[in-house]
């Protein structure tokens, strides 16, 4: 047998990445990998890449609930927590190291299905049943929370939460160890 070929040591090396990415993790293990794997195939013109594309829709898309179309391109990390309710567009494109919760949907905002799906930047972390449609961005390091709704682009190192959802401002220097601000001092205008 000859010299692996690059597209072979990507493939381990993402594969290291995202076996690493979902530690403890084994449902997150075999999705991830399964992906890969599939894609891997389907990438090189394997003459198993329509079985195997076959199996991964049956388990992973039918009995598990988590659709991870084979056209999604990731970088290498990715992390899928508990998984189930995941929805993500054919054309979906995920930085590094992301990290997808259950419930999270990336999708279009067309009927058609014609539009374009959010790009994510490197290292984002997105919530349980956070919703981000559109051709949006967001960027790298980025954490969206549990339940946001996004359809705007998001800057990087942002943290976004709520329906719509809406940037949090960032933490001064002089914010608290414990994260919680202060309340604002109540208003002396009369009402």
């Amino acid at each position: 047998m000859g010299e692996p070929t690059s597209h072979d040591r990507d493939l381990r090396e993402d594969l290291r990445a995202d076996w690493a990415a979902n530690r403890g993790n084994t449902k997150g293990r075999l999705v991830v990998s399964a992906y890969r794997i599939c894609r891997h195939l389907r990438t090189s013109g394997s003459v198993l890449s329509a079985p195997a594309a076959i199996a991964y829709r049956i388990i992973v898309d039918w009995v598990m609930g988590i659709e991870i179309p084979l056209s999604v391109e990731s970088g290498p990390g990715l992390g899928v927590w508990h998984g189930t309710g995941l929805v993500l567009h054919r054309d979906s494109v995920l930085g590094s190291d992301v990290v997808l919760r259950h419930g999270v949907t990336l999708g279009t905002t067309t009927d058609d299905d014609s539009g374009r799906p959010p790009t994510l930047g490197n290292r984002v972390s997105v919530g349980t049943g956070a919703i981000l449609l559109g051709p949006i961005t967001i960027g790298d390091d980025s954490v969206i929370g549990a339940g946001a709704v996004v359809i705007g682009d998001v800057p990087a190192g942002a943290t976004v939460v709520g329906n719509p959802g809406r940037v949090l401002p960032a933490k001064s220097a002089e914010a608290p160890a414990n994260g919680v601000a202060p309340s604002p001092a109540p208003s002396t205008k009369p009402t």
